[in-house]
């Protein structure tokens, strides 16, 4: 017998579906390893897999999603969209495709720890969640460890901490179908479209939790001053930074005087050195809860 075949006839499922996208930035290597730590080597997995390819691949990548697709033990579909059109629209593709009510995400260089799904399920069923994150261990390409991404634990610590930075991980999200489809889906908001996507959930009465165990590592690519946290900063991050600042005054999350503080801060951030932005997001953000105190 195969190991597909015997990993499916001994492949414990619950009915959700694995939501992933790929672009030409992915690697075959990465996708296979966030695939199978997300299907084969959960204690509960997925009973559907959807994967948006966003674009033109490598051929080895396109070759990996025809193989994955070919051997996975769940039933597996491959969205393949002719040009590049970003995350949150090739989500919003990938989301029209899911069979079922609840969707957890994955992004395609990340790992999803065994008990993950099992943990994340059973919450969301005991309490009648429509999102649910969890905290996340950390690593690198250049072989550091960054450390860990803490989240708020609770409904109203989340409003508190959303004031000024996503409270959910957005890589670690279990959320219902229809309740994000209620917001309009994914939404146009530079690299902050998971961002966006919970202000606009909890704005409109969503129930949002999380689980402060985590149960992903999530890769941070290269964490030198060159690396991800040069991606960071610049004008477009900046600008992105206060259209979020905007949409959180218009929600009422925060106040005129917060978003004026909240915009001249973070916008500074993006604008500080690499190597500068890489200290202060280790201590403040990363392995922190910032920003859940002050004026409103």
């Amino acid at each position: 017998m195969s190991d597909a075949k015997q990993t499916e006839n001994t492949l414990k499922t619950a009915p959700f579906t694995l939501l992933m996208s790929v672009y030409a930035g992915d690697t075959a290597h990465d996708l296979k390893r966030a695939f199978e730590s997300s299907v084969q080597e959960q204690t509960l997995a997925p009973a559907e897999a959807v994967i948006v390819q966003d674009g033109p691949v490598s051929p080895e990548l396109a070759a990996m999603l025809e193989t994955i697709a070919a051997a996975a033990p769940i039933r597996t579909k491959i969205i393949k969209l002719a040009r590049n059109q970003g995350l949150g629209a090739a989500l919003n593709n990938g989301l029209a495709a899911c069979s079922y009510e609840y969707v957890a995400r994955m992004d395609a260089d990340d790992v999803s720890l065994p008990e993950r799904f099992a943990t994340q399920w059973a919450r969301v069923q005991r309490d009648n969640l429509d999102l649910l994150g969890t905290g996340m261990y950390e690593f690198s390409s250049n072989h550091t460890t960054p450390g860990m991404r803490r989240v708020p634990p609770t409904g109203a610590a989340i409003r508190t901490h959303i004031r000024t930075h996503n409270p959910v991980n957005h890589p670690t999200m279990l959320y219902r179908k229809s309740a994000v489809e209620a917001v309009g889906g994914y939404d146009e908001m530079g690299s902050m479209e998971d961002y966006y996507l919970v202000i606009r959930m909890l704005a409109n009465g969503a129930k949002v939790d999380n689980l402060a165990e985590p149960l992903l590592a999530y890769n941070v690519g290269d964490t030198t001053a060159s690396g991800v946290y040069k991606r960071r900063g610049g004008i477009e991050p900046l600008i992105t930074e206060v259209r979020i600042q905007w949409q959180l005054l218009r929600a009422g999350f925060i106040g005129p005087v917060r978003f004026i503080v909240n915009s001249a801060v973070k916008g500074t951030y993006r604008l500080l050195p690499a190597g500068l932005k890489r200290r202060l997001f280790s201590r403040f953000v990363a392995n922190g809860l910032p920003g859940e105190r002050g004026t409103k």
